[in-house]
């Protein structure tokens, strides 16, 4: 299929944005002990107080810039975009109303917890914070929306996913490896931008100890999802590298009947069918786009978490060479997802699947 560089730009910082977010998320929840007493303590020692972090908020404020780039970018693919609101109405049968709507959910708990950091930040100027606790420095609310807005983000990228796995006519889409890839190239890309922002030299105001455990837990983060990434990857472009069965009388409907062929073409001209669904990348260039994608995306990720691992004077740089590495990759990977793509219906023109 022709890629759509509409459709790639949201998909990827959307998907980048919304896997920083479930990073986010968990980190705003108690799975992350970033409450307590590291930041202000009321006078009730029983009462512990949320305070956020300065490279977690950068990373709120990232996810949130990236999110809004991704659907805004995703505008322009529109025929209409005036009547996209109708696309929400099919909540029930379509995974792209399913994700219009998850993604609107997840914007209540990104805007309730941006509400409280920035109610926590004039609470913090402006009094002693000695008697009592208001609502929005509670740990419990953080709980919550920190926990609400990682299972959001986490259903609108499976959403995502599930529009092109559940498209059965492109069988490089109706794969079982689509949907685990998308959510993990989401946590991926969301990790690389986490590394980066962790490395400015200000964002840190919580103890050493506590900044090593955090630089660590982000490099083996980031090692691990570079090789689930590519694994995923390598499992799928062998599956959609296998020789298809279906037929020219598969896509019409009458395989019952027998051998079936054209014996002339349907049109002289192209239209919007074989302009959008015809698209062909050459094998030679395929192969070489991959190996660009497993190798920015993936390798130099990982090999540069591992370096800084064992040399973290080389964080900075690891990270921020990392992050441009690997959305580079990311994007190659996802132009090769969409120009790979085969669609049954160019079979009734007299293509033949790969």
């Amino acid at each position: 299929m022709r890629p759509s560089f509409s459709i790639i730009f949201f998909t990827v910082l959307s998907g980048t944005g919304y896997g920083l977010w479930m990073l986010v998320g968990v980190t705003f929840s108690r799975l992350w002990p970033n409450c307590g007493n590291a930041g202000l303590s009321s006078a009730d020692t029983e009462t512990l107080v949320c305070l956020t972090p300065d490279a977690i908020a950068l990373a709120f404020w990232a996810g949130w810039l990236l999110v809004v780039a991704g659907l805004v970018a995703s505008v322009g693919h529109l025929g209409k975009p005036l009547r996209a609101w109708r696309a929400f109405s099919q909540w029930r049968s379509s995974w792209l109303s399913r994700e219009g709507i998850s993604a609107l959910i997840t914007f209540v708990p990104a805007t309730g917890k941006l509400l409280c950091m920035l109610m926590a930040s004039l609470q913090v100027a402006d009094t002693d914070m000695g008697v009592s606790v208001p609502f929005w420095l509670d740990y419990r609310v953080s709980d919550f929306l920190g926990a609400t807005l990682a299972f959001g983000s986490l259903a609108t990228v499976y959403c995502t996913a599930n529009i092109y796995s559940s498209l059965k006519p492109i069988h490089g889409w109706n794969n079982r490896v689509v949907v685990p890839t998308y959510l993990v190239l989401a946590i991926h890309g969301g990790l690389l931008v986490l590394w980066m922002l962790n490395t400015l030299p200000t964002t840190w105001k919580i103890g050493e100890l506590r900044e090593a455990r955090w630089q660590l837990v982000i490099g083996l983060g980031v090692l691990l999802f570079s090789t689930l990434g590519a694994a995923l990857k390598l499992i799928y472009w062998k599956q959609i590298d296998r020789k298809q069965t279906t037929t020219t009388a598969d896509a019409i409907g009458l395989a019952s009947l027998g051998s079936v062929r054209s014996f002339e073409q349907p049109h002289t001209e192209e239209n919007y069918l074989t302009h959008e669904m015809g698209f062909r990348l050459a094998r030679k260039h395929s192969r070489k786009l991959r190996m660009i994608c497993l190798l920015a995306g993936f390798a130099v990720p990982a090999l540069l978490a591992l370096l800084s691992l064992l040399m973290p004077k080389l964080g900075m740089v690891a990270a921020w060479i990392s992050l441009s590495s690997g959305l580079l990759g990311i994007f190659v990977e996802r132009w090769l997802f969409f120009a790979e793509a085969r669609h049954s219906v160019m079979l009734y023109y007299g293509a033949h699947q790969d």
